[in-house]
C-alpha cells in the first residue's frame, strides 16, 4: 500500500463521520483554495487534486447513494472549470458560490449540536 493510498484510507475513515453538508463544504474549501492559487502551478494543481480526492471519498460514501448523480455532476463541472473548459460555461467562482452554502449549513448545524 502506497503512502497516498494509506492517506486516503485514513481520510475515508474520518470523512465518513461528516455530514453531507460538511463534506461538500470541505470540497468547497479546496475550490476556494484553487481560485486563490491561480498562477502558482503547484499550489493550484494541489488544491484541484485534493478537491478530486474529496469528491472521490464523497461519491464512495454509501450514505449518499441517492445523491451520487448530483455529486458526480458537480465534480464534472469542477473538472471542466479547473481545466478552463467552456463546455459548461461554469467557472470556479460559480462553484465557489455553490459550495459556500453547504459550508454555511454545516456551520449552522454544528452550532445547533453544541450544548
Amino acid at each position: 500500500m502506497t503512502l497516498e493510498s494509506q492517506h486516503l484510507k485514513l481520510a475515508a475513515e474520518r470523512w465518513s463521520k461528516l455530514s453531507l453538508f460538511e463534506q461538500l463544504g470541505n470540497i468547497g474549501s479546496e475550490v476556494s483554495r484553487s481560485i486563490k492559487a491561480r498562477g502558482t502551478h503547484a499550489r493550484y494543481w494541489g488544491a484541484v487534486s485534493r478537491a478530486l480526492d474529496l469528491f472521490y471519498l464523497t461519491v464512495a460514501d454509501p450514505r449518499w447513494k441517492g445523491r451520487r448523480k448530483e455529486i458526480l455532476r458537480v465534480r464534472e463541472l469542477f473538472c471542466a472549470a479547473a481545466l478552463e473548459s467552456k463546455e459548461y460555461n461554469t467557472s470556479l467562482e460559480d462553484l465557489d458560490k455553490y459550495f459556500y452554502y453547504f459550508a454555511l449549513l454545516a456551520r449552522t448545524h454544528r452550532r445547533q449540536e453544541i450544548p
